[in-house]
């Protein structure tokens, strides 16, 4: 498999188990309650509904038939307990949940998610944090380590050695899923394994740390008996060596007003229980804490449990000792606890509820005010009696007179227990942010720091309702989940947005379309800053806000309520505004207080209540005392503390404590928070409250942003994981089964979804999440191709890093799909990074190793050089020695000795004085020296801190002065804006009263018209009938054009009301099928995605197959490799074999000679034996004989001296012989030797491959079992294929039919509707032509007309584009046929190969037996050589004989030649020589026959040479058929790709033809669409054509007296008429051709202009004219019929 996961070799049992699991199909039934496994029951085409599956659960073998969106693919076995969930086969919801589940059982709680780590928070403590555990991880790489939260800090304690990077680790997670703890684990795991300078951070005093800080900042919640409520970040300073040089805290978000007010059923912060239980007697009567209150305003009431107070008073203990080990001495642990006391006693005090705001009890307030230091009217004023414009003069900008006008009587708005309140508030802040101080005095350090590591902790997601609480959220812990949603956008944006932008600025292709790369909107719901920030008013606006600044603004308007704030927020971000603000995000809870947040993408919804929250918008001056209080105090332990805090810029605005430090990286920290307090909005705002809120998680993102974020996400198992009491529900002695139990799997789904880990898990795999820069790369894997050095160079200058890289990339081997080319860098798979690295450590180790091999033979040649050079001055030394011991008695020397001293004395003395002046001379300047440099470094030190102190302060004076020019360029905007504004309504005024002036004129002038008509009437009464005559028909015209005019208004009025309920039903209709289409869309997007999913995990599978196969290559060229070195190995082996072969019947031969030697020597020696024998006898005889005469002694001396020459020469030949013999034996022991060994390598080889031959039948049945599984897998897509063909063939015909149908009936409702449209014209156009001065009524039938035409058109483009669908249509069927032609040529190719696998199966059995006789003939032949040996050593036992044979001749030839001696001093005949000489030539015809035995043995050598030779042939005819198996077995493999890709083609094609399939259906909506359209225009028209004819009926019959009276114009208005009509006519005949040539013809010629219209006339105008007066006749009316 890929990312990064060794290949382990499976048994035959894993496999079969795996094929087994792979043949049953295995599926999760996801439920309400879960998910089930259950097996997929394979059906009959047809037999299901569409979208339906069958399947069998495991559990209980039950059958269910259930929708395919409801199942998921399972992954094997052998994934249950994976250690990566990247590496899931299947990566879906339920695969992850039950590899989690399953290690959850296991006691397994830590898992990797791709560069993630997954912890679920274990009910109990394990044992898996122990110091030998930490050491087991130390120097690991993570893919060589477990998952575990100390493979975390490695991982980011690696990255900071290597790359010298800042580092961070964000916890994320609900309250109570263990965040802290991880810290607690991440600080002692770093701090142990990395070490510091003099041990001055020790794991002892990290305890005593958090000790404190749970004691200060904790307390017990609903959801978790110690929860954190304060944020902190731990930052560790490292060295250049990699160690801790420095550590500080920096704490934010603080709950300080739990200490006064909380929710029910939880606590204030530990250590007032602490103190309360375990405080001595002489500190429980300094602290007046000897009689305890029996209630307090604040709830701080002494625990009642035994049990309970015994552990407050262990956890007293403990803390007093930890701030012993931080150094805290007894005056400032005094203060400390006087400060908590001093708040108990104010919460006992109480305040009053009406009336005058004091103290309730003043005795508990006097005894409050001594242990601060301060009288009890001091205490009393710095509550209640400070002045009210600073309430909330720092929230609003100006601060006006509103507010300071507010005098005394606020009192309405601020009571004396919020006073009260505050005040306690105020002084828990400054000693928190006090013993943070405290805490980083102890952990800093001067030492010099390169780069820090930050461990952030912030209080989880906070939910009530998960904890069965009937109670809405508060503002703090809608500060804390807030907080979480931006850590969670922090991880989105590592995860989601940087990677895809890197990979598009690389031109890194990858498909991504599923992964959602939305962040969660409720931040913006938060905290969404308006663009009139910066604009100094108070008035609300519509622009869209969060709810802190809501909060801010509603806080300082004089109506401002909760109530309000929220309308305010619900119109901006409320589900009833448009779909861009979030609908759906923000809903209304039940109560009018109570509103829903949708956390964590929409799956974790919180409701809050808003009662009180606009109290934390303003600021109460009480809070602001507290400090002051302090400072003044009368105890010095107290002021001192709080003075010496005063000076230092310790804490930022309020907000985040522990700022202090010297180090270089501390200022870094502090002025990177700092410029996010001044910089534009924050430089305004950083004092408003609720704007901090938003100003430090800011601080906090700015910070982490700016290091390597490693994420480690925190899971809770249960939602009641932590309850009553804090004891454990589990324990690690349960078994597996109840610890999989322990698991709520809703929970755990809906926090896996919030966390969008399987997004990124799919990123991870799918994409390239190692990255190096080319150069970088390079330089560090340049290693691994040692021949790429050889080749350029060692100094060789890279000009192309890219083409060096490709070219490294290229001699490593990897496979293509595992890594990718950018711009400037090299992207890679998961895994294949680490797989380098680990390589590169193996050949940097086999360097090393080489290195300091070099290294050590040349420090051993130098010290053999030394030693000789030591050996030379030492026998130098002793020669001069000698040298003296011969002189020193020499007067001279002893006179040179003497005098020589006395001459040195004066010189040297002379050069000790000068020396003596050169040193004082030296220490004056170095004294000099050091002075100056101190003073330098001192001037340097001073210069640091005040360029520090300059940069800050110009820091901050550049961001007040932006924003100061922001908010005056906001102003002059807003000004100028105004203006305009102002401009544009002066304008509009001024029209108007132009306006109203024109007509009062016009009402002027009519009244004075309308007066002087009337006066005009009385005066002339004679000459003004004719003027009367038409004022009453003006009258009249008006009142019937008014009753017109109002008959129109209803008439359209009730048209308008019947379309606008028409409207109204189809808007209707339209947002049900919207409903309707949205939710089909929602289902096909799940399936898209899903089926996405599963491709791209079936694409990565192929992947590690893929690279698996090119492994198994790669082995394979390595074992061919190692093959023919075999053979060549084999080959000199046989030569090897031949040489000894032919040496051994040299010495074989040799041995039958000297045999034959030493037996004619035996021989020889018997006879001289003999020849000894007669000589003694002779001797004797010649002794008894004394009478010799002189010749016969000197002939004898003669043949004495014969003799003598002649043993000599035979002695030299026997050293000869004895000197071969004993050449012979070490070339026989050599022969031995070198036999054996042949013989072990030989069987070592005989060995190895016969295992690489069952290794090779074993990789060739399992690639034709793969060829198998390949083959009906290609077979089952074939057959996909073809079924969606069929399908596409069958929705084809069917569209096909529709289109065809819909057509031919559009057609004729278009012909019944323009035959009606034109009797109607007709019928208009008649009558129209009676009425004078009709332009009205022209411009209408223009308009008619036109519509007409448009309509025509439109009925022509649809004819158009259906015959252009039709031809599009055959387009597809011809495709088709390719498609199926390609198919069948496909199966005949699978055909073929099919066949072709069966041929090669058949020869590899063939193979396989022809091997196994070679393997016999081979163990013959082996066989034999082992007799061949059995008789060398025969051979060597004889030789050895002979050998001690001739050690006995030897022998006795001595004797011999003692006894020839002998014989010299008498008489010796000559016969005796020539026996001797007759036997050396007996011992060399033996010799001879030994030869012609030796070269009988050659022979037979050679016979067993030739046998051996045809097996080597033999079995190099069997490996040359093996390669050409290979060969085609490849070819075959090639011949597959070819198909796949064929078939991948044809995926193409029908993708293809689906898209045009789907482009045409919407052509059919849009032809639908416009034929709908036309028939509403045709309805409108014959609307308005019918009002039309009433309108002029009515109007003809109002004039039929007139026509009457006017008799005498008839003629020609008949004339008129019909000439009116007969053109009517004539147009009606021509449009009605045009009609019919449409509905013939289907198409209009495309070349005609727009405004003209081509017709065709197939018929006479008298037709037309008869056929018009048919249909429309009845529309006419009778006095025209």
């Amino acid at each position: 498999m890929m990312f990064g996961l060794r290949l382990q070799v499976k048994t035959e049992e894993q496999i079969t188990a795996e094929q087994v699991w792979y043949g049953s199909e295995k599926v999760w039934l996801v439920h309400k309650n879960g998910f089930s496994l259950a097996t997929v029951v394979k059906t009959e085409a047809g037999s299901l509904p569409e979208g339906k599956v069958k399947i069998k659960l495991e559990h209980d073998g039950t059958l269910l038939e259930v929708d395919e969106d409801d199942v998921e693919k399972a992954n094997p076995p052998s994934s249950n307990r994976s250690e990566d969930l990247a590496s899931l086969l299947y990566l879906n919801e339920s695969s992850v949940m039950h590899c989690l589940r399953q290690r959850y059982g296991g006691n397994l709680i830590h898992t990797y998610a791709g560069t993630n780590m997954v912890v679920i928070n274990p009910l109990s403590t394990p044992s898996m944090y122990s110091e030998k555990v930490m050491h087991m991880f130390k120097g690991c790489r993570r893919d060589d380590s477990a998952p575990h939260i100390y493979s975390v800090a490695q991982s980011a304690y690696r990255n900071l050695l290597t790359t010298r990077q800042d580092q961070s680790i964000v916890l994320l997670g609900k309250s109570g899923s263990g965040k802290t703890t991880n810290c607690q684990h991440l600080v002692q795991y770093l701090v142990s394994i990395a070490g510091s300078t003099g041990k001055i951070f020790s794991v002892e005093k990290w305890q005593a740390v958090y000790t404190i800080l749970e004691a200060f900042g904790n307390s017990s919640t609903s959801m978790n008996t110690n929860a954190s409520r304060f944020s902190h970040v731990v930052s560790l300073d490292f060295d250049q060596a990699g160690q801790v040089a420095s550590a500080s805290i920096q704490t934010m978000l603080l709950e300080k007003l739990r200490v006064s007010r909380r929710p029910d059923a939880e606590s204030t912060f530990n250590v007032f229980y602490y103190m309360m239980a375990a405080a001595d007697s002489s500190l429980r009567t300094e602290l007046h804490l000897n009689h305890l209150a029996e209630n307090s305003a604040f709830g701080i009431l002494p625990q009642s449990k035994p049990e309970d107070k015994q552990r407050a008073s262990q956890q007293f203990t403990k803390l007093q000792a930890a701030m012993k080990v931080l150094g805290i001495s007894g005056e400032e642990q005094k203060a400390l606890w006087l400060i908590l006391g001093a708040v108990y006693h104010l919460g006992a005090a109480g305040a009053t509820k009406a009336g005058r705001r004091q103290f309730a009890r003043h005795e508990w307030a006097q005894k409050a005010a001594y242990l601060l230091g301060c009288t009890l009217e001091e205490l009393s004023s710095s509550i209640f009696k400070h002045k009210a414009k600073g309430l909330q003069h720092s929230t609003s900008f100006r601060g006006g007179p509103d507010e300071a006008g507010l005098g005394d009587g606020s009192g309405s708005k601020v009571t004396a227990l919020e006073c009260l309140e505050a005040m306690a508030s105020g002084l828990y802040s400054e000693l928190f942010t006090l013993v943070i101080s405290l805490i980083n005095r102890a952990l800093k350090s001067s030492q010099h720091s390169l780069c820090s590591l930050l461990i952030v902790d912030t209080p989880g997601f906070q939910n009530p309702r998960l904890a069965q609480q009937q109670r809405g959220a508060t503002f703090e812990e809608l500060c804390h989940n807030y907080t979480q949603e931006r850590l969670q956008t922090l991880f989105h944006e590592r995860t989601f947005v940087q990677e895809l932008d890197r990979y598009k600025e690389e031109n890194i292709e990858l498909a991504l379309d599923d992964i959602e790369s939305s962040t969660s909107l409720s931040v913006a719901a938060i905290d969404q800053a308006s663009t009139q920030a910066l604009v100094r008013t108070l008035a609300r606006t519509d622009e869209a806000r969060g709810l802190l600044w809501l909060m801010e603004e509603e806080a300082v308007q004089p109506g401002g309520s909760e109530e309000t704030m929220l309308e305010r927020l619900f119109s901006y971000y409320g589900s009833a505004q448009g779909e861009n603000k979030g609908a759906g995000l923000l809903l209304r809870g039940e109560k009018p207080h109570l509103f829903l947040l949708g956390h964590s993408h929409g799956t974790d919804w919180v409701e809050y209540n808003a009662q009180g929250w606009l109290t934390h918008a303003k600021h109460n001056p009480a809070t602001q005392n507290a400090a002051t209080l302090l400072q003044d105090s009368q105890k010095k332990n107290i002021s001192g503390l709080f003075m010496g805090r005063a000076s230092g810029a310790t804490v930022l605005s309020g907000s985040i404590a522990g700022l202090e430090g010297s180090s270089q990286l501390a200022l870094r920290r502090a002025t990177s928070m700092r410029k996010t307090f001044t910089t534009g909005v924050a430089a305004v705002k950083k004092k408003s409250l609720c704007i901090q809120v938003k100003l430090q998680v800011d601080a906090l993102i700015d910070m982490v942003r700016r290091s390597r974020v490693h994420f480690v996400h925190c899971l809770l198992p249960k939602a009641e994981a932590v309850g009553g009491g804090g004891e454990p529900r589990v324990t690690h002695g349960e078994s597996l089964d109840s610890g999989l139990m322990t698991l709520d799997v809703s929970l755990l789904r809906a926090q896996l979804r919030g966390s969008k880990l399987l997004d990124a898990l799919r990123i991870y795999r799918q994409g390239y999440p190692d990255h190096m820069v080319f150069s970088e790369f390079r330089r560090r894997f340049d290693v691994l191709a040692p021949h790429l050095t050889k080749k350029h160079g060692r100094h060789y200058i890279v000009t192309d890093e890219k083409r060096a890289v490709e070219e490294l990339l290229e001699s490593l081997e990897l496979e293509k799909s595992s890594y990718q080319m950018g711009l400037s860098r090299v992207f890679f798979r998961a895994g294949t990074l680490s797989r380098l690295e680990e390589q590169r450590d193996v050949q940097t180790r086999r360097n090393i190793s080489l290195f300091q091999a070099a290294c050590r033979g040349y420090l051993s040649r130098l010290a053999f050089k030394k030693r000789k050079i030591q050996d030379l001055a030492i026998r130098c030394i002793q020669k001069n020695i000698k040298k003296n011991r011969g002189v020193k008695g020499w007067p001279w020397w002893k006179l040179f000795t003497n005098v020589r001293p006395l001459i040195e004395v004066q010189l040297t003395e002379e050069q000790i004085r000068g020396k003596d002046e050169e040193i004082q001379l030296l220490k004056q300047k170095l004294e000099k020296v050091e002075k100056e440099r101190n003073e330098m470094r001192l001037n340097s030190d001073r210069l640091e801190s005040r360029i520090s102190e300059l940069s800050s302060e110009l820091a901050d004076e550049r961001n007040t002065g932006e924003s100061a020019s922001q908010l005056l360029e906001s102003e002059t905007s807003e000004r100028l804006r105004l203006e305009k504004d102002m401009k544009d309504l002066q304008a509009k005024f001024d029209s108007m009263n132009k306006q109203m002036e024109s007509m009062e004129m016009e009402v002027m002038e009519a009244r004075l018209i309308r007066a002087s008509e009337l006066n005009g009437e009385m005066e002339d009464d004679n000459t003004g009938g004719e003027w009367r005559l038409k004022y009453e028909r003006a009258i009249r015209e008006i009142e019937f054009t008014k009753k017109r005019l109002q008959q129109e208004s209803d008439d359209k009025l009730e048209v308008e009301q019947q379309n606008k309920r028409q409207l109204e039903r189809r808007i209707s209709d339209l947002q049900a099928d919207n409903e309707e289409y949205q939710r089909n869309i929602q289902q096909l997007k799940k399936k898209a995605q899903r089926a996405t999913a599963e491709l791209q995990d079936t694409k990565l599978h192929l992947e590690g197959q893929q690279s698996r196969n090119h492994d198994l290559e790669k082995k394979q060229r390595k074992f061919d490799s190692e093959l023919s070195g075999a053979q060549e190995e084999v080959q000199r082996e046989r030569s090897l074999r031949e040489k000894l072969a032919r040496e051994k019947d040299v010495l074989a031969g040799d041995a039958f000679s000297l045999r034959q030697q030493l037996e004619d020597k035996d021989l020889e020696v018997c006879a001289v034996n003999l020849k000894l024998d007669q000589l003694e006898a002779e001797l004797q005889d010649l002794n008894s004989q004394e009478s010799k005469d002189e010749a016969s002694q000197t002939k004898v001396r003669k043949q004495l001296r014969d003799i003598e020459a002649k043993l000599k020469d035979q002695e030299e030949e026997l050293d000869e012989q004895a000197g071969t013999i004993q050449m012979l034996e070490q070339a026989k022991l050599r022969l031995e030797m070198e036999m054996e060994r042949l013989r072990h390598t030989h069987s070592k080889d005989i060995e190895s491959k016969d295992d690489e031959v069952e290794e090779i039948r074993q990789s060739c049945s399992k690639k034709m079992k793969q060829m198998e599984v390949q083959l009906e897998e290609e077979y089952d897509e074939k057959q996909k294929v073809l079924k969606e063909k069929r399908e596409l063939e069958s929705k084809l015909l069917s569209e096909q039919d529709k289109v065809r149908s819909g057509d031919m009936e559009t057609e004729k409702r278009l012909r019944k509707d323009l035959k009606r449209t034109k009797a109607l014209l007709a019928d208009a156009q008649i009558m129209l032509d009676h009425i004078k001065n009709n332009a009205p009524s022209k411009r209408e039938i223009a308009q008619l007309k036109n519509q007409l035409e448009e309509s025509e058109f439109t009925c022509a483009a649809a004819v158009k584009a259906r015959k252009s669908m039709e031809v599009e249509i055959e387009d597809l069927h011809v495709q088709m046929e390719d498609i199926s032609k390609t198919k069948q040529a496909l199966e005949e190719q699978l055909s073929r190969l099919q066949r072709e696998k069966n041929d090669l199966q058949s020869r590899m059995e063939e193979d396989q037996e022809d091997l196994n006789e070679l393997m016999k003939k081979h163990k013959a032949a082996v066989s034999q050589s082992a007799q061949n040996l059995a008789q060398i050593s025969d051979l060597q036992a004889q030789l050895e004989e002979t050998l001690k044979e001739r050690q006995e001749v030897q022998e006795k030839i001595q004797a011999l030649q003692s006894q020839l001696e002998f014989q010299e001093q008498s008489m010796v005949e000559k016969s005796l020589v020539s026996r001797q000489e007759a036997k050396i030539r007996e011992l060399e015809t033996k010799l001879e026959f030994e030869k012609t035995q030796v070269k009988r043995l050659e022979s037979l050598v050679a016979r067993l040479k030739e046998n051996l030779e045809k097996l080597t042939e033999e079995r190099d005819q069997r490996s040359s058929s093996e390669n050409r198996e290979k060969e085609q077995n490849k070819r075959l493999q090639r011949q597959i790709r070819d198909i796949k890709e064929e078939t991948g083609e044809l995926a193409k094609k029908e993708a293809e033809a689906s898209r045009k399939k789907h482009e045409l259906e919407m052509d059919i909506e849009s032809l639908e669409a416009a034929n709908q359209s036309l028939q509403a225009d045709l309805k409108l028209a014959f609307k308005r054509i019918g009002d039309l004819q009433a309108a002029i009926e009515d109007e003809m019959e109002s004039d039929d007296n007139e026509d009457l009276i006017n008799s005498q114009g008839d003629s020609d208005t008949d004339s008129e008429v019909e000439d009116r009509v007969d053109g009517v006519k004539s147009w009606l005949s021509k449009s009605k051709g045009s009609t019919k040539n449409l509905s013939d013809d289907g198409s209009l010629k495309s070349s005609s202009p727009p405004g003209q219209r081509p017709y065709r006339f197939d018929r006479s105008d008298e037709e037309e004219e008869e056929e018009v007066r048919e249909e429309g006749g009845a529309t006419l009316d009778p006095q025209y019929s």
